[in-house]
């Protein structure tokens, strides 16, 4: 065990701003995350608690054939009803912290410089609790839309409401510790992110990479 806990940056942004591509440019600088997306996919798993809650809520109309669930029928109904997205987060939002949790405490535990928590939600699940510092991915509105409508395949309008529906991009930015604009070339974003990854080094208290 070391005696040094490593920081653990909050990495957050609206949808379609990049923040897997992010991860992978600090992962090159040897930098360990974990992405909240893929603990809420492991929490609704076949056999999780949370399905089984799902189902009897909504049926087998939110099941594939296979089993599992079926997110894009689910994303229909919370989207279309407030209530039902209160609801779905109740059951699942507990179980993604308490994941979470136990995964960065392994990183505090590991010899690494810092780590991250790459998550969509991080402000609005409370999941900022969990780290010492927040980094947010920002890019314009217009691309987002232009981005989330090629990525998932939607039209203009449907990509719009889901940009709407998350917190406003000016609140986001208000709560950032630092800010990473992603709008330019895969050169620009490598040198942000070096740029940041000797800034975490030295609040770590760490020395510079070399």
């Amino acid at each position: 065990m070391t005696t040094r806990r490593p920081l653990i940056i909050g990495v957050t942004g609206g949808i379609a701003s990049g923040k897997s591509t992010v991860a992978r440019a600090f992962a090159q600088h040897g930098i360990p995350w974990v992405d909240a997306d893929d603990v809420a996919r492991e929490v609704v798993a076949p056999g999780e608690p949370a399905l089984a809650e799902i189902r009897r809520r909504h049926g087998p109309r939110v099941l594939l054939e296979d089993g599992h669930l079926d997110r894009r029928a689910l994303r229909d109904i919370v989207f279309a009803d407030e209530a039902e997205r209160h609801w779905l987060e109740s059951v699942t939002h507990p179980r993604i912290r308490q994941r979470l949790g136990e995964c960065l405490e392994d990183f505090r535990q590991r010899d690494v410089p810092y780590a991250l928590l790459i998550s969509p939600l991080l402000f609005e699940s409370g999941q900022h609790e969990l780290v010492e510092r927040c980094l947010v991915i920002d890019v314009p509105e217009s691309l987002q839309i232009e981005r989330t409508a090629r990525r998932d395949g939607v039209d203009e309008a449907q990509a719009r409401a889901i940009v709407a529906a998350q917190m406003p991009r000016d609140e986001r930015l208000s709560r950032a510790d630092d800010i990473l604009t992603n709008e330019g070339n895969e050169q620009q974003l490598a040198d942000r992110v070096a740029e940041l990854d000797q800034q975490y080094r030295t609040l770590s208290g760490l020395p510079p990479a070399r």
